[in-house]
């Protein structure tokens, strides 16, 4: 075998004394290494771009590209080390299934990035349209809050107005009724500049003068108002010029861009799904293939070689604990004789004694305090 077999072999996670006893699976876990490898690589490339979409920084995007892939290649080759094949699938699927919810969650995350760059003149385009819906959005908003002010100005100028157009309107209607009444076209019907005229001319002139005053009295009143909302207009027309309009391109507002895309072309929502899936058996090949793969020799000789260990370790400790109880038995049975023992040697010695004093009291060799004394032995 040269270095790259064997270093795919390693990316596999196989033991290689027991590979080399079973040459004809060298190549298919080689395969399977080589599987686990550019599934690492392409999880760095595409964990380096995501960052760099993010940060703008080269640097960092290759530092954390090659930490992620270095994470992924150590979780995929571990997980297709920790699969033995021993036919019992749903064990095997079992022990791959939170794998597999992982690669779902990672190939989501790394498939956006992608989306974004393939799209990225559409999003571009869509940007331009989402700031100006948030333009328009503020502007709106500042509107509302000047609104309210220019409204009540807008009422006075036209209170202030419309009080003039009555004294107008009614200044007409004298001068009207004045000059039909000289032309002979109203009134009295007839063609002169008598009394009829004459009052009704002077009625026409104090509408006029009335009309004059009201007109002196108003206008400084509209002026006034008319440049209170032209100084209000000119404060909001400048807070709208001042307002921070913050061009969209960040990583969020092109996720957003993008969804909106997906809501209104349903060719871009399918090439969405497309590179998410695709990004999903990328990441999950290398169990899949381990997955698929038939039981061979490395199996059984893997399983061989696991049994006889177990068994191993199975013997060493019954006969361990079969030791350790021989040795509690043992000490167990030893303090008891000992006990045993010590007892009888002094019930031995008490009968002894009791039997020597016995003999002393039936001679009559004691003395009056010796016999007292005697007696604790029978009370």
């Amino acid at each position: 075998m040269n270095g790259l077999t064997r270093f795919f072999h390693f990316c596999a996670g196989t033991d290689q004394s027991i590979l080399k006893r079973t040459p004809t699976d060298q190549n298919k876990y080689a395969g399977i290494g080589a599987t686990v490898f550019f599934t690492g690589i392409f999880a760095a490339i595409a964990g380096g771009f995501a960052l760099f979409s993010v940060f703008k920084s080269v640097t960092i995007a290759i530092l954390f590209g090659i930490l992620w892939g270095l994470m992924i290649f150590n979780l995929d080759r571990y997980i297709v080390m920790s699969i033995k094949k021993k036919d019992k699938p749903l064990k095997e699927i079992g022990m791959a299934m939170p794998r597999l919810i992982l690669a779902v969650l990672i190939a989501f995350v790394i498939a956006k990035p992608l989306e974004l760059k393939l799209f990225q003149s559409e999003i571009g385009s869509e940007l331009v349209l989402m700031e100006q819906e948030r333009f328009k959005e503020q502007e709106d908003l500042l509107r509302t809050r000047f609104l309210p002010e220019m409204d009540r100005i807008n009422n006075e100028i036209a209170d202030l107005e419309g009080k003039v157009e009555s004294k107008r309107n009614y200044r007409d209607q004298m001068s009207l009724a004045a000059t039909q009444e000289a032309d002979g076209t109203g009134g009295s019907g007839q063609r002169n500049l008598g009394p009829i005229y004459k009052a009704k001319k002077l009625d026409a002139d104090l509408a006029q003068q009335e009309l004059d005053n009201t007109i002196a009295s108003i206008s400084p009143q509209l002026e006034n108002r008319k440049s209170e909302l032209l100084k209000v207009e000119s404060q909001m027309y400048e807070t709208n010029a001042n307002l921070e309009k913050t061009k969209l391109d960040g990583f969020a507002a092109q996720m957003d861009a993008l969804g909106r895309l997906a809501e209104k072309s349903s060719t871009i929502f399918w090439a969405s799904i497309f590179i998410t899936l695709l990004f999903i058996a990328i990441e999950t090949a290398p169990l899949f293939v381990k997955l698929i793969s038939e039981r061979s020799p490395y199996d059984y000789r893997l399983d061989q070689h696991e049994t006889m260990v177990a068994n191993s370790y199975q013997s060493y400790v019954g006969k361990m604990n079969a030791a350790t109880h021989n040795d509690l038995q043992f000490a167990k049975e030893t303090s008891r004789t000992q006990t045993l023992e010590a007892l009888n040697a002094e019930k031995e010695l008490i009968k002894k004694v009791i039997r020597t004093e016995l003999e002393k009291v039936k001679e009559g060799a004691l003395t009056w305090a010796e016999y007292k004394k005697v007696g604790r032995y029978f009370g």
